[in-house]
């Protein structure tokens, strides 16, 4: 029995990247490219005169309409396309807000060809994509939806404001408490959860329903 191919499409306006991209995704039996688009515009026009895919690889740093507009835009006209936001460094804020507008999860630019294949999988099957930054015994239980994780009140509200965009020494003003002690939280939820950035503890949270964007 065939598998299903995923269908993907790839949205980002450095053309070499783009088209690099497309080639090497290309090779592999379980993708299948829909089309390749430099602009969020152009992205809306494919959408309505192409087969829709089932994921698009959205680049952050765009002009005009970055990626995290135009992956708002997709949540709210294309809610069914998921979306695996790329970037170039390891920047908690801006994939924080990827996140926060829709995407599932995301991906360093430089990553090797099967890594990105893995995480485009990832998301087509569970619905999100967890890197390097969660073990595989907190994937597994992130899977299963059985953390048996007890967290207290305050560290669930850290948790809560960490998907904000607030820094770390607005969350401590917010809750009225010293920096040395959202450190403490932070520190906390790094080791009971087996995590190692804030990007990790907001997928997370979204994975596991404890706040919803």
């Amino acid at each position: 029995m065939e598998t299903e191919q995923i269908q993907i499409a790839i949205v980002d306006d450095h053309t070499l990247f783009r088209n690099g991209v497309a080639a090497l995704m290309g090779e592999f039996k379980e993708i299948k490219i829909i089309f390749e688009a430099e602009s969020c515009l152009q992205m809306q026009q494919m959408l309505k005169n192409k087969t829709l895919p089932h994921l698009i690889l959205m680049d952050i740093n765009m002009p005009v309409v970055d990626g995290h507009e135009a992956t708002r835009w997709l949540r709210d006209n294309y809610p069914q396309i998921k979306v695996l936001a790329l970037s170039m460094f390891e920047d908690d804020d801006a994939v924080i807000k990827m996140i926060k507008y829709g995407a599932r999860g995301y991906i360093l630019k430089e990553s090797k060809p099967r890594e990105l294949l893995e995480a485009i999988k990832a998301i087509y099957t569970k619905g999100v994509y967890i890197n390097e930054m969660v073990s595989g015994k907190l994937m597994r239980s992130v899977a299963h939806k059985e953390t048996g994780i007890s967290l207290t009140k305050n560290e669930l509200e850290f948790l809560r404001l960490a998907c904000s965009e607030l820094t770390y020494k607005e969350i401590a003003d917010k809750m009225f408490v010293s920096p040395r002690t959202i450190d403490n939280y932070r520190e906390s939820l790094f080791q009971k959860l087996n995590l190692k950035s804030r990007t990790g503890l907001v997928l997370y949270a979204i994975q596991n329903k404890i706040f919803e964007f």
